[in-house]
Order: C-alpha cells, then sequence, then structure tokens
C-alpha cells in the first residue's frame, strides 16, 4: 500500500511539474522573444551610433584596416556648433549639436607618417570641417539622416582636406542635440 501511494505521490508531482511547464512555456517564451526583438533593435541603434568607418557593415570598416593598424586620435574638446535655421519649418529656434568625436587614423598607410604625427597641430582645421559639415544641416535633416550619414559625410569632407585615405572613420564618442 505504501509503494502504491508513493506512485501516486510521485505521478501526480509529474503531472503537475509538466502542467506547470507548459503554462511557462507559453507565457515566457512570447515574452522573451519580444525581449529579443527589443535587444536587437536596441544593438542596431547602437552600431548606428558607434559609426565605425562611418559603415553600418563591421566586416568592411575602416576599408578592411585591421583594428591592430588603427590608431584613435581624440579631439579633446566637445564641438558645440549651432546649426542651420530652417525657416520654412516655423522654427525659428537656434538649436546645437555638442559632439565629441573620434578619428580613426590607418597606420600603415603611407600618408599616417606625415600627417598622423602632426595632428595635434592640425586639430583647429580638423575642427573646422566638422563644424562646416555638421552646420550645414537643420535639427530635422540630422534628424532624419542619423550619425551615420553624418559621419560619413565628415569622413569625406576630411579625406577630401588631406587628399589622402589614412583617416578610414569618423565616431562620436558622444551625440548631443539641442
Amino acid at each position: 500500500m505504501k509503494k502504491n501511494l508513493l506512485g501516486i505521490i510521485i505521478l501526480a508531482l509529474l503531472v503537475v511539474n509538466t502542467v506547470m511547464t507548459g503554462i511557462m512555456m507559453f507565457t515566457i517564451i512570447p515574452t522573451n522573444q519580444k525581449v529579443l526583438a527589443l535587444v536587437g533593435d536596441i544593438g542596431g541603434a547602437i552600431n548606428l551610433d558607434l559609426g565605425i568607418a562611418s559603415s553600418g557593415d563591421i566586416a568592411s570598416a575602416a576599408n578592411n584596416v585591421s583594428i591592430a593598424d588603427i590608431s584613435p586620435y581624440d579631439i579633446a574638446d566637445q564641438l558645440t556648433i549651432p546649426l542651420k535655421v530652417n525657416p520654412d519649418s516655423g522654427d525659428t529656434t537656434a538649436h546645437y549639436a555638442v559632439v565629441g568625436v573620434t578619428l580613426s587614423l590607418n597606420t600603415k598607410d603611407s600618408d599616417y607618417a606625415t600627417y598622423g604625427a602632426n595632428m595635434d597641430a592640425q586639430v583647429g582645421l580638423i575642427k573646422d570641417e566638422i563644424n562646416k559639415v555638421i552646420g550645414s544641416y537643420t535639427l530635422e535633416e540630422i534628424n532624419a539622416m542619423g550619425t551615420e550619414a553624418i559621419q560619413q559625410r565628415i569622413l569625406e569632407g576630411l579625406q577630401e582636406m588631406y587628399n589622402s585615405k589614412f583617416i578610414t572613420g569618423v565616431s562620436f564618442s558622444s551625440w548631443l542635440i539641442s
């Protein structure tokens, strides 16, 4: 009798365990899928904000330059840049972008020896190019474009200014639009 009673208790616990597992599966898995989708969206947004070589594709970032061959150059000051006012929108408020900029320099490029060692002396020219690019947009345009497109335009401007591709990427260490 004790063996039968013990067998019935084990069977009852097994059924309860199976039912509870089924309930958890139907309540937790849909929530988990929503959380995974949210994390994926956040990861995509972070990838855009990183702006690695102004490319969303990390494999092609920095023109296939090895990370060991990239030297970051931080512009020491955060730049406060006035944005262009759009009179058509009816918003006459002055808007500003406050950005911290880091450049990715290819140490294996032949122009790195010429320009890379002397970046501190040319920081004013670099800041001016960044000011020109960001300051040429309105608040609405910047919000529509996103940081990746702005980083690409800054990169193109700097590469044109130096007439070289030793600068392989522009990234924002901080980004605030007001």
